[in-house]
């Protein structure tokens, strides 16, 4: 890894530039030995913005997380930026909420995703990889974003929430165009103009939906929303509506991200690809140690309650707290030769968050589908090669590959 001679305390996280090659490694590297709580005075793409502070270590991160009454979800909301999403309907969400509210809340979007629900999928979420896969027979190449991860994981979903295949697309452009809006190939018109086009799209999208589930409840996700009562009341409106926009916004994107980057790492690293190939049991290791170098979202953000200080560092009331993942989950006081892909480490991470009540609601479902879309590659293209160069999304907030163009190599016979 290159040393970086930009002094500590003109590094700016938020840059663009920064983030053209995923997340800047060698910044958090930097930030982790100098300056594990790190202060940014202004965001780029949002220049009206405060500054924020920047939490790098993995403990920090975990005192943070853990500490809700301190560092708060729903002050400011769980995105760095205050202006990416209205805060309103960002505060509609169980995320950006603070206990009592949030655990209430949270309790009812967890009936859809016990253990023995999403085991009930996992024959159908096989079906669906191993049908998209199938597409591919006859193609020397392919892009492994567009072609694989993106039907894959928009059909579990979307078949989740109830939604018909015709639908995976749209819904699928249109999250994306919302959470990879700074990247100006999903918004070539700017950050804000991709939030201000899409987010309505999605919410009377969302209102059809829900009238339909009102007037023909069924049993899935969707209905569940709707229908469903925290402590004798029904969920608002806007609560409802960034509900779904939450669970699609997940399932659509967090994913994708991790298989497009594991594949990458697979491809790059036939040794550790070799194993897996040679051991499919050391698959459930790959998939957390994938999870611990490619967390699929760069950041979540809190807000000091109080002054406050963490790890030495005087923080004020209604600072900004940011917790960068892809840096903690590189932590050279938590994992030896950090930037080494390792098929065997099987480690802890905090991909899913760093525990608490914010802990991913999804991560049993994420766990499987990235397992089984693993599994199916890997046993039907052992060989696959690059065909071009990966590109990655211009993002500070979602960790993912924009294209991932492969040759697939000879098909498996067994």
């Amino acid at each position: 890894m290159s040393s970086n001679p930009v002094p500590i305390s003109e590094q700016v996280v938020f840059d663009p530039d920064a983030w053209v090659n995923g997340p800047p490694h060698d910044m958090f590297k930097q930030m982790r030995s100098e300056c594990p709580i790190h202060w940014s005075p202004n965001m780029v793409d949002f220049p009206d913005e405060a500054g924020f502070w920047s939490v790098t270590k993995a403990a920090d991160i975990k005192e943070v997380s853990l500490d809700w009454k301190t560092y708060s979800s729903a002050i400011g909301g769980i995105t760095a930026a205050n202006e990416a999403i209205p805060l309103e309907l960002m505060q509609a969400m169980f995320i950006a909420m603070d206990p009592p509210k949030h655990d209430r809340q949270k309790a009812l979007f967890q009936r859809g995703f016990t253990p023995k629900r999403i085991a009930e999928h996992e024959d159908r979420i096989r079906e669906i990889a191993r049908n998209v896969l199938d597409r591919l027979e006859g193609q020397e190449e392919c892009d492994l974003v567009s072609d694989v991860a993106q039907p894959v994981v928009s059909r579990v979903i979307c078949s989740f929430m109830g939604l018909p295949p015709e639908d995976d697309l749209i819904w699928a452009q249109l999250i994306s165009a919302v959470v990879s809006s700074s990247d100006e190939t999903v918004n070539p018109d700017g950050i804000q103009a991709g939030i201000q086009k899409n987010l309505p799209i999605i919410v009377e999208r969302a209102k059809a939906l829900i009238e339909e589930r009102r007037a023909n409840p069924t049993d899935d996700l969707t209905s569940v929303l709707v229908h469903a009562e925290v402590d004798g009341e029904k969920l608002d409106e806007n609560e409802i509506i960034m509900g779904f926009f939450l669970l699609m916004t997940a399932g659509n994107d967090s994913t994708k991200a991790t298989y497009c980057s594991a594949m990458r790492a697979l491809i790059e690293h036939p040794e550790e690809r070799a194993k897996l190939i040679a051991d499919p049991s050391l698959i459930a290791s790959a998939v957390e140690e994938s999870l611990r170098m490619f967390p699929a979202f760069a950041h979540f953000r809190r807000t000091a309650t109080e002054d406050t200080v963490l790890h030495g560092q005087e923080i004020k009331k209604g600072d900004k707290v940011v917790m960068w993942y892809p840096s903690s989950n590189r932590d050279e006081d938590v994992y030896e030769d950090p930037d080494v892909f390792d098929v065997e480490r099987n480690p802890e991470h905090q991909a899913f968050g760093a525990g608490g009540r914010h802990f991913c609601l999804g991560a049993a479902l994420a766990r499987l589908e990235l397992k089984i879309l693993l599994e199916e590659t890997l046993t039907r293209y052992p060989e696959m090669e690059f065909a071009g160069e990966p590109a990655y999304l211009v993002s500070g907030f979602v960790n993912q590959l924009r294209t991932l163009p492969v040759r697939l190599g000879p098909l498996a016979t067994h």
